[in-house]
């Protein structure tokens, strides 16, 4: 006799969304540890602010995921605007986790195996799985400009937040967790 093959309950979308939901407030922490005064800090004359790095940690979660909506997708210029507060950059992380709820869980599987494309007038510049797509740059890049801000953080000698693991900070958030009992 043998074992029946396990049946995924959640959809792609929903399982992208769950991961999601576990590193938003990861990333919030981040996001909130920049003192206002230091929004035009950069560590050298090529990176951006760390004004412009936070407000681009905010913002791409749900600009990449209205960007794949359609296909194809023309290619932009990409912009780095410089807040003028903490408080815009937070409120610009709450829009765009509000979109992400909003809009990933309308991609049903096959809209998620679907080809997207990123095109450049008549070149093609890119063609995946929509799914790919977004593991690549909704999270992917999300969490590697999360790390590029926590070095920010610590050249500003600010205590940088624990993500999966422990920072030289503190310990992972579920530790922490536990040492409040």
């Amino acid at each position: 006799m043998s074992a029946a093959a396990p049946v995924l309950a959640e959809s792609i979308a929903q399982s992208l969304l769950a991961e999601f939901e576990t590193q938003a407030p990861v990333t919030r922490r981040f996001l909130e540890r920049l003192p206002e005064e230091k929004l035009t800090w950069k560590p050298h004359e090529k990176s951006m602010t760390a004004g412009q790095l936070a407000l681009h940690l905010a913002i791409v979660p749900g600009s990449v995921v209205r960007f794949v909506e359609s296909s194809p997708k023309q290619a932009g210029n990409f912009v780095f605007p410089q807040p003028a507060s903490v408080a815009e950059i937070l409120a610009k992380f709450d829009e765009s986790l509000a979109t992400v709820r909003d809009v990933l869980p309308k991609f049903d599987d096959a809209a998620m195996a679907e080809t997207w494309r990123l095109v450049k007038g008549d070149r093609e510049l890119l063609a995946m799985p929509r799914v790919a797509f977004l593991r690549n740059i909704m999270l992917n890049h999300w969490y590697q400009h999360r790390g590029q801000f926590s070095v920010y953080l610590r050249l500003l000698n600010i205590a940088v937040p624990a993500s999966w693991g422990p920072s030289a900070d503190e310990p992972p958030p579920f530790l922490q967790r536990s040492q409040d009992h």
